[in-house]
């Protein structure tokens, strides 16, 4: 899926002169502002001088890269699904402690982002279609990853709009998909067609790592002949495809159990277990967007 990023206007850009020497008055204001700001945060002049130190010296590119994460429409959908998912981990815990009140703050919580995640995903064919489009005009040279991509596609094809509809029943906008039994065949439906795409990313994944390997292969064949620069730079991007690898693995991994327990009505995944395995994948989701902006 593609990112969103948004900017923000630089507030710096006032257009005011420079400071001179008429601005005696207006410096002579400001120094007051900051010092009945002191004074209301309760601090002394010099805790507030660290705190400004302290903004500062705040590096930069980690400030750039976290805000390039969130604009995005996928970076702020991955901290928003963990807040979802480990909001099931924290009722869990609540409950066990006899916390109910506070077990209902943390529902009321979470059902409005998933809600929230629902609706951001009313676009989702757009980009999808995009991809697909893309996909045929620049196929894989493996012709079995491409028919894999190809039945992925479909999958999310069917699944997206059976997703809409549930929702758009469970909330009872659309009175014809609004009774229960409909709400949950639609439900059951979009999540089985979600379990054909993650079934179908194992095979692709497989292919993958075969690939990967005998990359590695022909890379250490080529070792005696090539450049030592080139052979470690071909070394480092072979382990980072690894890593990337892995990360997807594990993300794949954590959705399985969850689109078995939503596909079949007499699961037994008890709440915490949908909670655990949405954090996982999560926070491999997190981690794999952060390290693309890197």
């Amino acid at each position: 899926m593609p990112s969103i990023t948004g900017g923000k206007p630089c507030l710096a850009a006032s257009g005011r002169d420079p400071p001179s020497a008429t601005t005696t008055s207006a410096s002579s204001s400001a120094r007051s502002t900051l010092a009945r700001l002191r004074s209301m945060a309760g601090r002394g002049p010099r805790d507030l001088d660290s705190i400004l130190m302290l903004l500062k010296t705040y590096p930069m590119p980690t400030l750039d890269r976290l805000t390039r994460f969130l604009s995005s429409a996928s970076g702020s959908d991955k901290v928003l699904m963990l807040i979802q998912y480990f909001s099931k981990i924290v009722v869990w815990y609540a409950l066990r402690r006899n916390k109910s009140m506070l077990a209902q703050q943390v529902r009321n919580l979470a059902g409005p982002v998933s809600d929230y995640r629902i609706l951001s995903r009313f676009t989702g064919l757009i980009p999808l279609v995009h991809y697909m489009c893309a996909l045929e005009r620049n196929p894989p040279t493996n012709r079995y990853l491409l028919r894999l991509a190809r039945l992925e596609n479909l999958c999310n094809l069917i699944y997206y709009p059976l997703e809409h509809a549930y929702w758009l029943g469970a909330h009872g906008i659309v009175p014809a998909l609004a009774s229960p039994k409909r709400v949950d065949q639609l439900g059951v439906w979009s999540c089985r067609f979600w379990a054909g795409y993650v079934v179908l990313h194992y095979l692709t994944l497989y292919e993958e790592y075969q690939q990967a390997d005998r990359l590695k292969r022909r890379i250490l064949a080529d070792k005696a002949e090539a450049n030592p620069a080139a052979f470690q730079a071909k070394l480092d991007t072979w382990h980072r495809q690894r890593r990337d690898w892995w990360v997807q693995f594990a993300i794949n991994t954590a959705y399985f159990p969850l689109t078995i327990h939503w596909s079949y009505p007499a699961s037994t995944l008890p709440d915490v277990g949908v909670g655990i395995c949405g954090t996982l994948a999560a926070l491999a989701q997190v981690y794999s967007g952060w390290k693309a902006l890197g």
